[in-house]
């Protein structure tokens, strides 16, 4: 399938971009020749209904899967081949789906290890940007994750992955399951990183929410990219408002 394409701002400074990517599950064709890329600065969003290939995607780019077809490149080099734990290194921050945070472990305890590759004195520098980002966490650094609610456990998930001070952070479904007016925290928060400098690809159900904070979109249906375009064109596209904003 081609996918259909919106009006865009021209890439001048690509960081990532997934090159006719093919990733399996075994002999499942999760993601069929999808091509996404993501420049210095933006929020980039892939939206899409359950199976489309979102997940899929930012796991092919953070290396817990390899492309079977196709390459990932990062500021120009291919990292497809390029093992998960190395790739923290080389800048992919992944707040991943579901939270995944040390339940045992107290919120420091959870940011010391997001830091794990980083320097005593730079993980020292860091804890406090995530606690400038996120006061709660500060408030009660000492309390285990376990015990936190989902909110916090979110913004716990998103400072553990910054605590690597990444190139381009990755968000997989960061409003799943927080009651609305978390939601709406979540995502200023997510455009207060952004500010700050940071690239952001993030995957979202809420495709309105997602959108009205993106530059640019991509439509995944079924592993292939379908549509792409500038957030704004998106929403007033009538196949998106249709299957994504709730519009009939």
């Amino acid at each position: 399938m081609t996918a259909e394409t919106l009006p865009a701002p021209a890439a001048t400074d690509v960081i990532l971009r997934l090159n006719d990517v093919h990733t399996y599950y075994g002999a499942i064709h999760a993601l069929r020749g999808i091509n996404v890329d993501v420049t210095r600065g933006e929020i980039v969003t892939l939206i899409g209904a359950n199976g489309a290939g979102k997940t899929t995607t930012l796991r092919t780019i953070s290396g817990l899967l390899h492309p079977r077809v196709g390459s990932v490149e990062l500021n120009g080099a291919d990292i497809s081949k390029v093992d998960a734990h190395e790739l923290v290194t080389r800048g992919i921050g992944h707040a991943p789906e579901g939270r995944r945070i040390f339940s045992r472990l107290t919120i420091y305890e959870n940011l010391l290890m997001g830091g794990f590759t980083r320097s005593k004195g730079e993980n020292t520098e860091q804890v406090e940007h995530v606690y400038e980002l996120f006061p709660r966490l500060k408030e009660r650094h000492a309390q285990k994750g376990g015990t936190l609610s989902g909110g916090e456990q979110q913004m716990l998930a998103i400072g553990r992955a910054l605590m690597t001070r990444p190139t381009i952070l990755l968000l997989d479904e960061p409003s799943l399951g927080l009651a609305p007016i978390l939601v709406q925290q979540i995502f200023k928060i997510i455009r207060e990183i952004n500010a700050s400098g940071m690239t952001i690809l993030l995957v979202e159900q809420n495709a309105l929410q997602a959108l009205s904070i993106a530059n640019r979109g991509y439509v995944l249906q079924t592993g292939e990219v379908v549509l792409t375009g500038a957030s704004g064109d998106l929403m007033v596209n009538e196949t998106v408002r249709k299957a994504y904003l709730g519009e009939d």
